[in-house]
């Protein structure tokens, strides 16, 4: 299982319209082979940045598979002109240490 992990720093004011749009993109990425599961989170301290979660099976589901897609440009038209700057995407392997309390 692969993490994609993206920061989003929606520009001020579109909060509102990019959760929107989000929830309609959700549907895309879901679609998608070797997509397990996705997260948006708001960030406490700064209200108009988020974190994405993506959990997908191998890295090239993302990387090939869903940027190199059809709807990949849907997404892209729904989402990317919120973004300021545009995120940078990492990718990390399975868990090395969990804890729970």
């Amino acid at each position: 299982m692969i993490l994609e992990v993206a920061i989003l720093n929606v520009r001020e004011g579109s909060s509102d319209a990019f959760e929107a749009a989000f929830r309609e993109a959700s549907a895309i990425i879901a679609s998608m082979p070797g997509y397990h599961s996705h997260e948006l989170r708001r960030c406490v301290e700064v209200s108009s940045r988020y974190i994405l979660l993506v959990h997908w099976h191998r890295l090239e589901d993302h990387t090939v598979g869903f940027r190199q897609s059809v709807e990949y440009q849907r997404w892209r038209a729904l989402l990317h002109h919120f973004y300021d700057p545009f995120p940078t995407v990492e990718h990390y392997g399975e868990s090395l240490i969990t804890g729970m309390a």
